[in-house]
This record gives C-alpha cells, sequence and structure tokens, in this order.
C-alpha cells in the first residue's frame, strides 16, 4: 500500500529515499532499549515541526542497506491528553501534514502486560501502516509462570511477531530481517475494532487463540512494594535512601577527586618551569588549567550521581518514589507526573522542563516548570562541594554520619520542598474548575539494570558535562581572566604604586584589585554587601549566569592570584579588603551559608531560562522565574547568613 509523507526530512547517515521505521509503545515497554540497539546510539535529536517535543531517529544497518529508526514518545493510548501523545497520534496519521509518516510501524509490546497493551496495538494497527510486534519481556513472562505461543500470536493478530529480550544484540536478528522489506509484512485481513466494547472482546479472542497464561504476580516484588509504597515506611526508606546517596557521593568521590587535583597541579607545575613569559603562563596555569581543572576535578561527583540516579531507575525504585510523591503532589493541586519531570531536574533543570510534556494539563506544566529549577542539579553540585568544604573540615562528623554529607542532603531536601512550594503556588494562578485526570503510571518488577545501560547513563552525564566545561565554561574562564587582568600593569606602574615587583603574588594580587573584572564586582556590590559578599564573590556569582560551575572556577582564578601554589588554602584564608568589614576573614560561616542559600534558589542558568522560553511560548514565563527566583534568593541568603551569623 502506498504511503505519503508530509515533510520528511533526511536523517544524517542516510542515503535519500532510505525506509522510515516509527518504533511506538508504552513507557518502560523496552522501546527506547531496543532503539538503541537498532541504531548503535547513533542517533541525531530535534524537533516536531511546530511543538517543542523532541524527537529521536537514528540510522539501522539492515544487511546492504540503511533504515532510519525514529523512536516515538512512550504512550499508553492513541488518545491524547498530552503533547508527547499528540505527536504520537500526529505521526500516525495520515492526513496530517505537520509530521512524516513513517513507512512501517514497529510496536513493543511487555509479554507481561499484554492485555493491557494489545489496546494500544488495536489503535496503531487502524492507521493501516505496515506493522510488525515485537514482545518484549518474554522471558520474565515465563519465569513468572506465564505462557505464551508466539507464532499462534502472530496468526491471531495477522502481523509478524518476533521476541526481543532486553534489546541483545543477538535476538535482533529476526528483527533486522524483517525491517528489510516493510511492504512485506502480513497485514491483518480483518482490522481490529475501534470500539472500546468490541477492543475488549477481540482483546480476550487474540489472547485465547495464542494460549496466553498471564504471569503471576511476582512474590519478591509483592514484598518489597508492602514496605516501599507504604505511606509511613516507604516514605521513611525514601528519605534513608536519598540520606545515604549523599554520604556516598562525599566519601567515595573524595579519592579520585584528590587524583584529579593532583594532576593539574602537576600540569601547572609544568607550565609554570617551561613558560618563561609571564602574562602566558598566567593564562595557561589560571585560565585554562586553573578554570578548567577547577571544574574538571568535581567530575567522580557527577559521575557517582548518574550511577546512584541510574540504579535507582534501572532496579525500578523511582517508578515508586513517584507513586508515593503523587500524594504529596495531589496536596498542590498536581499529580505523580509533576514529581516525575521534577525528579528529572536533579540531574538538570532542562530534561526536567522538557519532561513535563507528559502532563495534560497546561496549567500544571507552567506550575511545574516554574519549580523545575529549584530541584538541586549537577551543575550545582561543583559549587555545593567547594563551599561546603569550606564550611566544614571532612573529619566532622555528626554522630556517625559525615557533616558534609548531612549539609549536603539537606540542601537537596530544601531545594526539592521549596520546588514543590513554588509548583503549588503557581497552580493556583488560572485554575482551572475541572477534576484533575488520574495518574496512570507502570510499576515494573524490580529487576537488576545491565551494567550496559548504567555505562551508556554515566558517560552520557559525564560527557556533556565535560563538554559543558569545554565549551561554556572555557570561554567563560577566557574572559574571566582577561576582565581579572586588564588593563595589563608595567613593572614601573608597579612600583609607582608601591607594590615589590619582586613578589609574584603581591603584584597579581594588586592587578586582580585594580582590573575591569574588580570594577564590575564593585558596581553591583551595593546588591550584594547586606549577604556578606565582596567584589570577589559578586564576579563569581555574575560569571554563573552562563554556567553555576564557573563559579567554582572564578575563586580559583581569584585565590591563585594569592597561592597559586595551594588556592584552596588561599581562599580559606581570604580577608575582606575594604569596608567596615575590612581584614575580617572574608569566607565566614554566615557568608558560606548566605551563599549555599543564594545558590539553592537562584536561577543562575541561561540555558534552563531559554529552555523555559521554548516550552512556554514566550518570554512572559521566563522572565517571572527569573525574577521571583532572584529574589526569593537574596531574601533566603539574608535570611540563613543573619541565623548563621547570630548562631556563630
Amino acid at each position: 500500500m502506498a504511503v505519503h509523507h508530509h515533510g520528511s526530512a533526511p536523517t544524517a547517515g542516510a542515503a535519500p529515499g532510505t525506509a522510515r521505521v516509527a518504533l511506538v509503545g508504552s513507557p518502560n515497554s523496552g522501546k527506547t532499549t531496543l532503539f538503541n540497539a537498532l541504531t548503535g546510539l547513533r542517533a541525531k535529536t530535534g524537533n516536531y515541526p511546530g511543538v517543542t517535543v523532541a524527537r529521536y531517529e537514528g540510522v539501522a544497518k539492515v544487511g546492504d542497506r540503511d533504515v532510519v529508526v525514529e523512536d516515538l514518545p512512550g504512550t499508553y493510548s492513541l488518545d491524547p491528553i498530552s503533547p508527547d501523545e499528540r505527536v504520537v497520534s500526529d505521526v500516525l496519521d495520515l492526513e496530517h501534514t505537520g509530521t512524516a509518516t513513517p513507512d512501517a510501524l514497529v510496536v513493543t509490546l511487555d509479554a507481561t502486560t499484554l492485555r493491557r497493551s494489545l489496546g494500544l496495538l488495536a489503535q496503531v494497527l487502524a492507521a493501516e501502516l505496515p506493522a510488525c510486534v515485537v514482545l518484549t519481556f518474554h522471558d520474565e513472562l515465563t519465569r513468572r509462570q506465564g505462557a505464551l505461543d508466539v507464532a499462534a500470536l502472530s496468526r491471531a493478530l495477522g502481523v509478524p511477531v518476533v521476541t526481543v529480550v532486553a534489546g541483545r544484540r543477538r535476538d535482533l536478528g529476526a528483527l533486522r530481517a524483517l525491517l528489510a522489506d516493510p511492504s512485506a509484512w502480513d497485514v491483518p485481513v480483518v482490522p481490529p475494532p475501534t470500539h472500546p466494547r468490541e477492543v475488549t472482546a477481540w482483546i480476550s479472542s487474540v489472547l485465547d487463540a495464542a494460549g496466553y497464561r498471564a504471569p503471576v504476580v511476582d512474590a519478591r516484588t509483592r514484598r518489597v512494594d508492602a514496605v516501599l509504597l507504604h505511606p509511613v515506611w516507604g516514605t521513611l526508606v525514601f528519605f534513608v535512601t536519598m540520606f545515604a546517596f549523599f554520604q556516598v557521593i562525599f566519601t567515595v568521590a573524595a579519592y579520585p577527586q584528590g587524583w584529579i587535583e593532583d594532576l593539574f597541579g602537576w600540569l601547572g607545575g609544568l607550565v609554570d618551569a617551561h613558560v618563561g613569559i609571564p602574562w602566558l603562563s598566567s593564562f595557561l596555569s589560571d585560565a585554562v588549567l586553573g578554570g578548567v581543572g577547577g571544574v574538571l576535578v568535581f567530575l567522580p561527583q557527577i559521575a557517582l550521581l548518574f550511577v546512584l540516579i541510574s540504579l535507582l531507575e534501572g532496579v525500578g525504585y523511582m517508578a515508586r518514589a513517584a507513586f508515593l510523591m503523587d500524594r504529596v503532589m495531589s496536596k498542590a493541586g498536581l499529580e505523580g507526573r509533576a514529581f516525575v519531570a521534577l525528579l528529572s531536574s536533579l540531574a538538570c533543570a532542562i530534561p526536567g522542563i522538557m519532561a513535563t510534556r507528559t502532563l495534560p494539563s497546561a496549567r500544571d506544566r507552567i506550575a511545574t516548570m516554574m519549580g523545575a529549577p529549584l530541584m538541586t542539579c549537577s551543575a550545582r553540585l561543583p559549587v555545593y562541594v567547594l563551599l561546603i568544604g569550606l564550611l566544614v573540615p571532612s573529619s566532622t562528623r555528626v554522630g556517625p554520619f559525615g557533616a558534609q554529607g548531612l549539609i549536603m542532603f539537606a540542601l537537596y531536601l530544601l531545594g526539592a520542598v521549596s520546588a514543590m512550594l513554588a509548583a503549588w503556588a503557581f497552580s493556583r494562578l488560572g485554575r482551572s474548575t475541572g477534576p484533575l485526570l488520574p495518574f496512570y503510571m507502570e510499576m515494573p518488577p524490580y529487576r537488576l539494570p545491565s551494567l550496559r545501560s548504567i555505562g551508556l547513563a554515566v558517560y552520557d552525564a559525564c560527557a556533556a558535562f565535560v563538554r559543558k566545561v569545554a565549551r561554556i565554561i572555557l570561554v567563560t574562564t577566557v574572559i574571566l581572566w582577561l576582565l581579572l587582568n586588564l588593563p595589563m600593569r608595567t613593572d614601573a606602574d608597579l612600583r609607582a604604586a608601591g607594590v615589590d615587583t619582586g613578589d609574584s603574588g603581591a603584584a597579581s594580587s594588586y592587578v586582580i584589585d585594580h582590573s575591569y573584572g574588580a570594577a564590575v564586582g564593585r558596581f553591583v556590590e551595593p546588591v550584594f554587601e547586606p549577604l556578606g559578599f565582596d567584589w570577589r564573590i559578586n564576579v563569581g556569582v555574575l560569571a554563573s549566569l552562563s554556567a553555576r560551575e564557573t563559579f567554582v572556577a572564578t575563586l580559583g582564578q581569584v585565590a591563585a592570584a594569592d597561592d597559586p601554589e595551594n588556592p584552596s588554602a588561599a581562599l580559606e584564608k581570604m580577608t575582606v579588603q575594604e569596608g567596615p568589614r575590612a581584614g575580617e576573614k572574608l569566607f565566614t560561616p554566615a557568608v558560606l551559608a548566605s551563599l549555599l542559600v543564594f545558590f539553592l534558589y537562584a536561577l543562575q542558568c541561561m540555558s534552563t531560562v531559554g529552555m523555559l522560553r521554548r516550552e512556554s511560548g514566550s518570554w512572559k514565563w521566563p522572565a517571572i522565574a527569573f525574577g521571583y527566583l532572584f529574589v526569593t534568593a537574596w531574601v533566603m541568603a539574608w535570611l540563613a547568613g543573619t541565623v548563621v551569623g547570630a548562631l556563630t
């Protein structure tokens, strides 16, 4: 049958006229795992025309030809209630002119939930596109004493059916053979019915014909869920898990972090020893090695953060956490899907904001987007680690627990509570009178995640962090170096100012104190002076608008001017240079508390502002978000500094 394409765009690496196949399936059906296995991660991302929902395409090798594979958003139905589901419906609609219609469809069905999954298949087959079924988790169906005749299921459906377990490459042979010629696929003699009552009868007849026996409820899952989904014990386990999470981040990551510090210290020594031009030596050691190395030193924490998140998600715990939090979110007039979006923001606010596309209500999407930047993302982690390290020594303990991990847990908890309060406040604006739609989420059985899936998640996160360092942070640190070292001072200028030119530390301090960067920092000093910030901190705060991690690089450059051999010690010894606090220690507990709280609340990320603009469709909501978060950050930082100052 002929299929007409509407606005189909070429895919990188694919020849013109290449067949296009779309993967359709419900969340947790193994669809994206299958996509990765078929394409070998040779994927590109973009957006569907007219909407901000991301599209993922890759090229699968099928014999001597290529097939473009598109991973459609997960959906339980083609009756859309959210932007993600609307995209799937539009792609499968031959009459819709805004999106490219695929040549064929591959539908992933979870063998353990086949009765529910067949409802989606009935709607997909109604699109009258060539389709085949990939049966996933067939091994789990067998393990849980279920049964299914795959050949009989294929005959009952009238379409090809193959089984693939966990995206294993060796299971893909039959599917690749099918993808070689979708036009030869069998099609149902009689298409499935469309009326809900008739669809239910059709599903029962298909399952009877295939000899399907549903799997028994996994006893292990039932026992564990009795605890983890309990309103009291489950919540307690959740907080204990998160608490242990941050204890591990501080203790385990300390060793590789020390190795990276030693590496960049050694490289800085080589530069000092072999580069005879003072300004070039300063540029390479302070801007490049000091700025980039000062941020890369936190790579172990980033990697460990994503190892733990991937483990919790892969084992099936994150779905339970979302279910638990649905009760909390309902108090704010939201639902569990909003918590899933907020939980995604632990990695970065950008995917968290993108995850709001699964919410059916525009009001809920805006409310969740306004709260997402308050979740403590990985970009805050280097700032927190630096400031907490200045606030309390690593040896300080509260009972059996490390004080540093305890403070980190408190910051993450405060960020999460603040995010939900913000979402609650914005959900009150423009509240509709309609009822909340039910929250539907698959509870996957507990599984051991594959090392490959964890490795890919950690690799992607670390690679994104390194790319950010190589592009945004490196450029920003170079600009900062120029601002902190211009105008250039000759030896005559330094001597005229009473500076000993033989003391490189004194000369560097004078240059920085009288630089363009210092002028910028002093210009905004009236705004931040009540918080205890001086111009050096102000420059770091302004620089962190490009990326929060740049704050660490900025302080590293400033400290290196005082003590290039040990910038960390220089930060601890740094004193206030002017004003009523002149001569006092700069980083007092009150100032450190103010900084921690300021970075917890402030929207110091222009990439997030840009994503808010894309998702909301105007500059109104990004402007509101930046404004209310800055005011909240200033007020809360002032309160934190005042309280801690009074206590110390």
